[in-house]
């Protein structure tokens, strides 16, 4: 595959309608931008509509306006993500790209799950069972779950999932990235199992330079680190186009394969362009994967019943 894989390499999406989460900052704005930009029509979620309406603007700016579309969407909210998947029409693409990171513990969903855990993990879990579907009426369409670099010192906490007997903001996430991590993996094997011509691919950004680092801390007071973080982001950070690059190559690139996970390609994974690396064992541990998935199940209340009984 080539090395230097970028925005030049997407190939044209006309024809194809995209959902990306999280699409009004960040990594996500770029994602949207490039698949507008290369002919797909994107629905663009947001859970502020104000900061949704900003971001609608920069993006008609630079990409066809035609070719956007703007819904609301709070992973964070169960109700919410089953409103929005009961208007939408069936999708080629489902990029599952919103994150929250580092939050204090006091902040939960509306469902009462532990924010991170629940937003990075169960919502997308939720919105793509909701959502399968119609991408199983797609043929070669593709599910995009963003992890991390630190799902490698995650740890899926079955007896502990909400973090509730003790709680440390970091490995929270890191649960959650590594939860995402098995997730991607998993849906692929049961897609298989299935017969489906539907792809789940992973993807993680390296370090890159948005708000993420420091947004979650805020909602705790800010207090150094947060400071140190929107400091130092910007510096060590690379630029958030060059962080969509995987997410964007396991979404459009020909020779991605099911189960396959995109990420930067120097210092570590930490920048660079995109390149199939592997996840830690955990996340190909199917027993783990069995568990993590019927909890999830139970906790959502989505049950994915065009795969069931289709765990390998």
């Amino acid at each position: 595959m080539a090395q230097h894989w970028t925005e030049a390499d997407i190939p044209d999406q006309t024809g194809r309608t995209a959902l990306v989460t999280g699409a009004n900052a960040g990594l996500g704005f770029h994602e949207a931008l490039q698949l507008a930009k290369h002919g797909a029509h994107v629905y663009v979620t947001a859970r502020n509509p104000q900061r949704g309406e900003a971001a609608m603007a920069k993006l008609r700016q630079l990409a066809p306006a035609e070719n956007l579309e703007l819904v609301s969407l709070d992973l964070a909210d169960l109700d919410s993500v089953r409103k929005l998947a009961t208007e939408l029409p069936p999708l080629d693409l489902l990029l599952n790209n919103a994150g929250v990171m580092a939050v204090p513990r006091r902040e939960t969903t509306k469902q009462g799950f532990e924010l991170q855990f629940g937003t990075n993990h169960l919502g997308h879990f939720a919105l793509t069972g909701l959502l399968l579907p119609g991408l199983l009426s797609k043929p070669g369409s593709r599910i995009v779950t963003l992890s991390s670099s630190m799902h490698r010192m995650g740890r899926i906490n079955l007896d502990d999932l909400q973090s509730e007997r003790r709680y440390g903001a970091n490995t929270a996430y890191s649960q959650s990235k590594l939860a995402n991590a098995i997730f991607t993996v998993e849906l692929d094997r049961r897609l298989r199992a299935a017969g489906a011509d539907v792809r789940s691919l992973g993807a993680h950004p390296g370090y890159a330079a948005t708000d993420l680092q420091y947004s979650g801390p805020q909602l705790g007071g800010g207090g150094l680190y947060a400071v140190f973080m929107r400091i130092v982001t910007p510096i060590l950070g690379q630029p958030a186009a060059r962080g969509a690059l995987p997410a964007l190559r396991a979404a459009v690139d020909p020779s991605a394969q099911g189960g396959q996970y995109y990420g930067p390609h120097g210092l570590g994974g930490s920048r660079g362009f995109p390149v199939v690396q592997r996840y830690i064992k955990a996340a190909y541990d199917q027993d783990l994967a069995g568990k993590l998935w019927d909890v999830s199940v139970k906790l959502t209340d989505v049950d994915y019943p065009e795969l069931a009984g289709k765990a390998g």
